[in-house]
């Protein structure tokens, strides 16, 4: 089963929540993790991030407005990019993105559709 961590911005765990909603109603065979934390993130938290971020398979980064502001959310990405896990950018609205962070650069970003989001973990 492939391990596909997610980042996002604290205040857009709606988001990451109707994934793990879509992926449960499309039956699909891979389990998504993430390190959210209501809490300021120290080194420990890092250390622990960065090894599972090392046992996924991929990184789907959620962005919003919101994802420049989150210090912990751009971490993870680059993170990710530094341990060379694929990851790939997903904008929350089509109609009101915010900019794509600079730990994406190079990166793939797309739109929120499902046949995106999956295509990207197929070729995992």
């Amino acid at each position: 089963m492939k391990r596909v961590f997610i980042s996002f911005a604290i205040e857009d765990k709606y988001a990451r929540d109707h994934l793990a909603y879509q992926a449960n109603n499309a039956k699909v065979p891979f389990e998504f993790v993430d390190m959210s934390v209501k809490e300021p993130w120290d080194s420990s938290w890092k250390t622990r991030c960065r090894e599972r971020i090392k046992q996924c398979d991929g990184v789907i980064a959620l962005l919003s407005k919101k994802t420049r502001l989150a210090d912990g959310a751009k971490w993870e990405m680059k993170c990710a990019v530094e341990e060379g896990v694929p990851i790939i950018g997903v904008h929350i609205h089509s109609d009101d993105k915010g900019q794509i962070p600079s730990e994406l650069e190079g990166k793939r970003v797309i739109e929120w559709t499902w046949d995106g989001i999956k295509n990207f973990i197929d070729r995992l």
